[in-house]
C-alpha cells in the first residue's frame, strides 16, 4: 500500500488526573472510528504507550497525526516530540465545531473543574471565548470527591447515581473536599439519614461548589454545555446542576460523548 492510498487518522490523546481518553477521527468525513477511556492509576506514560499500541494493532496501515492534550501531557508531549493543545483551547475548539448556539461549558474532571464563557462576536457572529475558570489545587466537587463520598457510604462508586436518583431530601454537605464532606456525612449517617439522601446532597454539593467556586459573579446561562466522566457517569449530576441554575430543557446541551469532548 503506497502513501496516497494510506487511511489517514487524526488522534488525540487527552492525559487527565485520573483516567487516559483515547478519540481517532476519519480525516476525509470527520467520523469517529475509534474512542477510549481508562483509568490509569498514576501510571500515565504507561497508559499512553497502551492506547498507542492499541492504535497500531487496529489501525496497522493507517497514518497517524497525534496530538496530545490534559493536565499530564506537556512532559510526555515534549518527549515524544507530538503537538501539545491545552486542555480548555482544545474543548473550546471542539465546542465551537460542534455546537453553534452555547453560552457555558461545564467540565467535571477527575481532579478538576473547568467553566468556559462563549459569546457572539459582533461582526461575524461567530462563537468566541470571553472567559474561562478552573479549579486550583483542590479536588473539591470532582469525580475524586465523588469517589470519596462513594468510600464513605460504602457503595460502588458506579452505583452513586442510582441512589442519588432516589434521594429525596438535600443535607447541607461541604462540597471543598473529602475530609470536610465526611465531617458532614458521618454524623448525618449516624443519624440514620438515607444513603440516597446523602448521594443525592453530594451531587448538590459538587453542584454549589462549581458554580460557587467557578463562576465568581459571572453568570451562567444557558445553553449550558455538560462535560467529562462524572457528567456522563453519574447523570443525575446534569438534573441537579440544571435545577440549581434554572435551565429549561432546550438550555441542556449533552454531547453524545461527554467523556471525550
Amino acid at each position: 500500500m503506497n502513501t496516497q492510498e494510506k487511511e489517514i487518522l487524526y488522534a488525540g490523546i487527552d492525559i487527565g488526573s485520573t483516567t487516559t481518553k483515547t478519540v481517532v477521527v476519519d480525516a476525509r468525513n470527520g467520523q469517529i472510528v475509534h474512542s477510549g477511556y481508562r483509568r490509569h492509576s498514576a501510571q500515565q506514560a504507561a497508559s499512553v504507550i497502551e492506547c498507542l499500541k492499541e492504535l497500531l494493532n487496529k489501525f496497522p496501515e493507517a497514518e497517524f497525526f497525534l496530538a496530545l492534550t490534559g493536565s499530564g501531557a506537556k512532559t510526555l508531549s515534549d518527549r515524544l516530540g507530538l503537538p501539545y493543545v491545552q486542555e480548555v483551547v482544545a474543548n473550546s475548539i471542539a465546542i465551537r465545531k460542534l455546537y453553534k448556539d452555547v453560552n457555558t461549558a461545564i467540565e467535571l474532571g477527575g481532579q478538576d473543574a473547568k467553566i468556559i464563557f462563549f459569546h457572539r462576536d459582533e461582526t461575524d457572529s461567530s462563537l468566541n471565548v470571553s472567559d474561562m475558570r478552573m479549579n486550583g489545587s483542590c479536588a473539591g466537587g470532582t469525580g475524586a470527591f465523588l469517589d470519596e463520598v462513594a468510600s464513605i457510604l460504602r457503595v460502588p462508586s458506579n452505583e452513586l447515581n442510582a441512589l442519588a436518583a432516589q434521594g429525596e431530601t438535600v443535607y447541607d454537605i461541604s462540597g471543598r473536599c473529602g475530609v470536610y464532606a465526611k465531617t458532614d456525612i458521618q454524623p448525618l449517617l449516624n443519624q440514620g439519614v438515607s444513603k440516597s439522601n446523602l448521594a443525592l446532597s453530594a451531587f448538590h454539593a459538587v453542584a454549589k461548589q462549581t458554580i460557587g467556586g467557578l463562576a465568581q459573579g459571572l453568570t451562567i446561562k444557558g445553553p449550558v454545555i455538560f462535560e467529562g466522566g462524572p457528567m456522563t457517569f453519574e447523570p443525575e449530576l446534569i438534573r441537579v446542576f440544571a435545577k440549581r441554575l434554572d435551565l429549561e430543557k432546550e438550555d441542556i446541551l449533552i454531547p453524545d460523548h461527554p467523556e471525550t469532548m
